[in-house]
């Protein structure tokens, strides 16, 4: 089973150059990139507290930018403007960038319906953008770091790592793994994981074990064995699917059957994100090629594939 606390650190090198692209589409890759380099270099990912000490660190820069975003916001708006007029005034920036639609906005009724509408648009579109935005990009485990745990997965099962007081001893862990729900921390104190769990478990094929007395290793199996799980218990960040990495080594652990069936949803994945057909309709295109060609006297130039 797979256990975060476990691995071997490289050979610490005080030569070795940190080089790594910002990609601003992906910012979350170079900062794991960034964080990676660091446990490489020093000790900080050693310490109980380092993920409360980085979330501190996020939470400080993400108040700087929220902050930054209300001084922003407050020299858009003239003081003393009324609330009709700073309406007003939101709608005419938005359409800053078309000359035409800020005429009609200001213009007849009718106009100004055209320009409320483009408004909407442009609210919906960002709307959506944010919600792509608020996806985060899965762990190198393929599930996500929380404050007080972490999980990984694969498309079997998910292994949960769930740090405790050093010295712990089993008795004191209370763990309860139902089909849909899971409950574990110690014993007279909150549960650290708790919640409805993104899709159901075969509780006879889960179990948990004490690391080191310092870590509880939880394995869950899934029911559901062709699927990326978005997240572990509802209400925490969702992970981007489209950016987990199955380890092709584990393909050959997999029976002829479940392999094909695997291999074949990764192909359908990568061609979806690339905007190609995937295998099912390459499949119908090849049998409506093949067809077209033993039938030259019939006319498909109206054919569509579904």
């Amino acid at each position: 089973m797979a256990i975060l606390s476990d691995y071997e650190e490289e050979p610490q090198s005080v030569t070795k150059p940190f080089t790594a692209v910002l990609d601003t589409a992906d910012p979350l890759r170079f900062l794991q990139t960034a964080f990676e380099f660091v446990a490489s270099e020093t000790d900080l990912f050693t310490k109980e507290s380092v993920i409360k000490e980085v979330n501190g660190l996020v939470r400080s820069v993400k108040e700087k930018v929220d902050a930054n975003e209300r001084k922003k916001k407050e020299k858009a708006v003239p003081a003393g403007v009324n609330d009709g007029a700073g309406v007003k005034s939101d709608n005419n920036n938005i359409n800053s960038s078309s000359k035409s639609v800020k005429e009609e906005t200001s213009g007849s009724s009718a106009s100004g319906s055209d320009g409320k509408e483009v408004v909407d648009q442009k609210m919906e579109e960002s709307k959506d953008d944010d919600d792509k935005k608020g996806l985060r990009a899965p762990n190198k485990g393929n599930g996500l770091d929380m404050e007080n745990y972490s999980w990984v997965q694969s498309l079997q099962e998910v292994n949960v790592t769930i740090p405790v007081p050093s010295g712990t001893k089993s008795r004191f862990i209370v763990c309860d793994v139902k089909k849909n729900h899971i409950k574990v921390g110690l014993k007279g104190q909150p549960p650290i994981l708790e919640g409805d769990l993104y899709k159901p478990v075969k509780v006879d094929d889960c179990f948990w074990s004490l690391e080191d007395q310092k870590a509880i290793a939880l394995l869950l199996t899934k029911q559901d064995q062709m699927e990326w799980w978005k997240f572990l218990v509802k209400g925490e960040p969702e992970i981007d699917t489209q950016k987990v990495e199955p380890e092709n080594s584990k393909l050959a652990d997999l029976d002829p059957e479940t392999r094909s069936t695997v291999e074949k949803m990764m192909f359908d994945q990568r061609q979806k994100q690339m905007g190609k057909p995937t295998s099912d309709e390459m499949q119908k295109q090849d049998i409506l090629k093949k067809f077209m060609a033993e039938h030259p006297e019939m006319d498909f130039s109206r054919a569509k594939i579904n």
